[in-house]
């Protein structure tokens, strides 16, 4: 499933990464990093990444693409680094699968004062008809959860400010493979079962004739931020296991070079009470 997240998941808009964190390199740490898609992004806005994630197969594939960043096994509910260390805890795909009490406890232990915790993911535009069709295909996305209520509830930050990217990502016939078998509804399936699911959503492509030439596939980027307050700061002692760094050589990261896509006209079908919106593919 590493593998087949890596190559089908999408990357987030840089401006929507920026609105987050800040143009100044901070000190971050990422939580649910997977196989680091967000981290690139951070990385390459000159953030100091501490990433983590509790499947170790997705951090070694995050490990071989970025050897530069610091990466260890840990979970939000018991965040493997000391207290008030860090400018920004980011989240990415991911919030809606923490203890959430437990959670907010440890991000606002590992905050500075005046930290920022940070929440961001990507959901499909299922307003247009062929996006919509998809998702009755591969279910809806599990991670359309929105954490302003969690965070208002808990006490522990400040009013949340939200702000929505929209971006696309160019999926062909072997990308969207990858996305069907990268979800986590049907990762659960057996072999058989997630073999025919790959086998209907490439049938589903095909019958749009795009071939190599991909499709653009639409996304609303929403984006979170929320202030740790200072009387949220939790003080204790957790068990900071200490991870030897392997010797990897000190490799300078390749510069990113965004290769510019053109994107699809939207324009919003007069004819259609649902407010649906029709791509033009050409």
């Amino acid at each position: 499933m590493a593998d087949s997240y890596d190559r089908g998941r999408p990357s987030y808009p840089v401006d929507a990464v920026k609105w987050l964190v800040g143009d100044e390199p901070v000190s971050v740490l990422e939580l649910g990093a997977g196989t680091g898609k967000l981290t690139e992004v951070l990385v390459g806005l000159g953030h100091d990444v501490f990433a983590t994630d509790p499947d170790d197969a997705m951090l070694d594939i995050l490990s071989e693409k970025l050897p530069d960043v610091r990466a260890t096994s840990g979970t939000a509910e018991q965040i493997p680094t000391g207290d008030s260390l860090y400018d920004v805890v980011v989240v990415g795909q991911a919030f809606h699968w923490f203890d959430h009490a437990k959670a907010l406890a440890e991000i606002g232990r590992v905050l500075k004062t005046d930290g920022r915790l940070a929440v961001i993911q990507n959901e499909r535009d299922e307003r247009i008809p062929w996006v919509r069709k998809l998702g009755r295909l591969i279910g809806k996305p599990d991670s359309a959860f929105d954490p302003t209520k969690v965070l208002d509830d808990s006490g522990q930050f400040s009013a949340v400010e939200a702000k929505t990217f929209r971006h696309w990502q160019v999926v062909d016939r072997h990308s969207i493979q990858d996305l069907v078998l990268s979800r986590s509804n049907i990762a659960i399936l057996d072999p058989e079962a997630q073999d025919q699911k790959r086998r209907e959503v490439l049938a589903f492509y095909d019958d749009y004739g795009r071939g190599m030439d991909g499709m653009q596939l639409p996304y609303n980027c929403r984006a979170w931020h929320a202030q740790v307050l200072p009387h949220a700061e939790v003080k204790h002692t957790v068990e900071v296991v200490e991870v030897a760094d392997a010797e990897r050589p000190t490799v300078p990261l390749a510069k990113r070079t965004d290769t510019a896509v053109r994107l699809p006209r939207v324009v919003t079908d007069p004819d259609n009470g649902d407010d649906d919106l029709l791509i033009d593919f050409r």
